[in-house]
């Protein structure tokens, strides 16, 4: 994943930190330093931090449910704006879903509980010195907030899952994911207007982020819903331009501007595939190295493969997975005869709809 390190592996799950995260740090510690000094600087630091250990707790909960179900996850990755675990799937069992969804939130009502414990024995609850902030008190007002946000009946928080997850044992999945969304972006708008009426810009970005997770879920299930049981062979791209190994960046962006293909796929000396030339990481090459770049050192490598008679829901999953806008379609040879795209899945749903409202005008 761009601009994000990896930190740590915990439990087979590799923790990563974007890079955007040491920036809000300095600019949170620059911003409390110019009011209070150093020491005002150091205590916001790293009361910041162990905020953000809370939220990786919080998304290890989740992998760790997750993996009760022999589900994977890639990676934890922490943002300024909280942490993203990217599992590979998630569980089709509505109860399995419950469970994951909820077991985040239980983690963070079990830091509340050690929180409250501490602050009670040794001296209670106090409103902290706004320029010696209490740490213990800071993350005890942090997790019940995270609770109560996360627990809000909207994609892409914990509560719009575990609404799902209920209504889903009394109806079909793509359903209740749809009244699941509709309330959710019902809620955002709600928000939304409260927020523009108060001037409250953090709540209107709130508004803006659970109204789009709410939608983009719908999205997907609904796409998952209709592809199921269609192989990739029915949606992967046939005609595409490769690069041969030995090309530069030079070589490259004449077949970039020569097609409207944006994901090349780089051959070995035996028609392999060896690699994938993204449209982002060549311009970004491009201004770091030159145009006499080996396409070898900026080509993805080791992505994932699909067969075409994969199904478009795994396929689906994979692309997720591995962060891409491509992968290879391999046949069982080895031998490269496609690329599958998210894009062209939804030109073929495109198609489909046409064809359905077709054949309802006919009838």
């Amino acid at each position: 994943m761009r601009w994000s390190f990896k930190i740590a592996r915990v439990a087979g799950i590799d923790i990563r930190i974007h890079a955007t995260f040491f920036l809000l740090l300095g600019v949170m510690g620059y911003l409390y330093g110019l009011e209070g000094g150093a020491s005002w600087a150091i205590s916001t630091v790293v009361i910041w931090v162990l905020v953000f250990v809370c939220v990786l707790l919080h998304e290890l909960g989740h992998a760790l449910a997750a993996k009760a179900y022999g589900i994977p996850t890639v990676d934890i990755t922490l943002y300024p704006i909280g942490g993203v675990a990217r599992v590979e799937r998630m569980p089709e069992k509505p109860v399995q879903e419950l469970v994951v969804a909820i077991a985040g939130p239980l983690v963070n009502v079990v830091i509340i509980m050690v929180l409250g414990a501490v602050i009670l024995l040794t001296g209670g609850v106090h409103p902290s010195d706004l320029h010696d902030p209490n740490p213990l008190e800071v993350l005890l007002l942090t997790n019940i907030a995270m609770v109560v946000f996360n627990l809000i009946p909207a994609f892409p928080l914990d509560g719009g899952r575990v609404l799902r997850a209920l209504l889903a044992t009394r109806m079909e999945y793509a359903r209740a994911t749809k009244i699941a969304a509709s309330i959710g972006q019902g809620l955002a708008l709600a928000i939304g207007i409260f927020a523009a009426f108060n001037g409250n810009i953090l709540l209107i970005l709130i508004a803006i982020f659970i109204y789009m997770g709410a939608e983009s879920e719908a999205a997907i299930v609904q796409m998952r819903s209709v592809t199921a049981g269609l192989p990739v062979s029915s949606a992967m791209v046939t005609r595409f331009d490769t690069l041969d190994h030995r090309s530069t960046l030079n070589q490259a962006i004449d077949v970039l501007l020569g097609t409207s293909q944006h994901d090349f796929p780089v051959l070995d000396d035996n028609g392999g595939f060896a690699g994938l030339l993204t449209k982002h990481d060549l311009l970004v090459a491009l201004r770091a190295t030159g145009t006499d770049t080996p396409v070898t050192d900026v080509m993805i490598k080791g992505l994932p493969t699909v067969l075409p008679q994969t199904s478009l829901d795994r396929a689906l999953d994979f692309v997720r997975q591995a962060g891409v806008a491509a992968l290879p379609v391999l046949d069982n040879t080895g031998r490269l005869v496609g690329l599958f795209t998210p894009e062209n899945v939804s030109e073929l749903l495109l198609v489909k709809s046409a064809l359905g409202r077709k054949k309802r005008s006919a009838a």
